[in-house]
């Protein structure tokens, strides 16, 4: 008698079903593939790099922004960190899941950086905005994978598209407050001085915001980093496939052995990425100043 279901049953998932199979699928799809392409040659392209470029050139890499950015202990870690992943044999899977993860974070900014600015500048767009971004951050990541799938297929590609979808929110979010946070005379005066709305946001409000679109970033490339590894289940490869295949068999050896690469990668990515927000310590560089410090180093060297 209390319960209105025994009277009434929106039979809701029939209509997502006849909406997604019977008109989206067969009118879009080549659309959707089409979308695989730019996503596609990019991932290939990082993932060919990384491949080519020996692994100790890698890690030292790493270990220079690391040291530059962090500090000597971060350094340190990062060697430690990937000579054992390449001990155990997981050096290629890890190449694969950081092409995948500089691919989706790549296009999280192109995309997410200017709809952040977008909505700072309207209230109405964030009004829309926002709503839209709460659903892609509450809807669990597997829900994301079926109409992946159909609409896309599987495969690296669609893997890498279902990242993009569920780290996009944070960066959208913290680039529309830190804009939103630039202090209004600061605003007023370089309006007063002359300065055109283009100069205005390059010049006062994006340097200003700049720190808190960094946080964003920091938590897109997380975000990005957990839904690559659920991604294997269609195919994306990687640590993911290498977790995804030891918990099929029953194989904890395995299984553990992605998990710990995938811990040494979050853990290099998050710190450096940190680095580059947190101020204070005086060993440590920004991005900018380490790239310069290295080739002003070999420039010295070759004089």
């Amino acid at each position: 008698m209390f319960d209105p279901s025994q009277y009434l049953t929106i039979p809701f998932d029939e209509w997502v079903n006849a909406f997604v199979r019977g008109f989206l699928v067969p009118n879009f799809r080549p659309f959707f593939r089409a979308l695989q392409v730019p996503v596609n040659e990019v991932l290939q392209a990082f993932d060919a790099v990384f491949a080519f470029i020996p692994m100790l050139v890698i890690t030292a890499l790493f270990a220079l922004l690391a040291w530059r950015i962090v500090g000597k202990t971060m350094a340190i870690v990062t060697i430690i960190g990937f000579l054992f992943v390449d001990l155990i044999g997981l050096w290629p899977d890890t190449m694969t899941t950081l092409a995948m993860i500089i691919t989706s974070v790549l296009f999280c900014t192109v995309i997410g950086v200017p709809v952040g600015i977008l909505v700072a500048r309207s209230d109405t767009m964030w009004k829309i905005v926002r709503p839209i971004l709460d659903v892609m951050q509450t809807v669990p990541s597997f829900v994301y994978l079926v109409p992946i799938v159909m609409l896309f297929g599987v495969g690296m590609a669609p893997g890498i598209i279902a990242t993009i979808i569920f780290a996009l929110p944070p960066i959208i979010r913290m680039t529309n407050l830190g804009i939103r946070n630039v202090r209004t005379d600061l605003i007023e005066a370089s309006e007063a001085f002359g300065a055109t709305y283009s100069q205005t946001l390059f010049e006062v409000q994006l340097p200003l915001a700049m720190r808190t679109i960094m946080a964003g970033l920091n938590q897109t490339l997380m975000l990005a980093m957990s839904m690559v590894v659920i991604a294997a289940l269609i195919g994306a490869g990687g640590l993911g496939q290498v977790v995804n295949t030891g918990l099929g068999r029953l194989d904890v050896g395995g299984a553990t052995a992605g998990g710990v690469g995938i811990v040494v990668l979050a853990i290099v990515l998050d710190r450096i990425t940190q680095g580059l927000v947190e101020p204070g310590d005086p060993n440590r560089m920004t991005f900018r100043q380490a790239l310069a410090a290295l080739f002003s180093g070999q420039k010295q060297a070759a004089e």
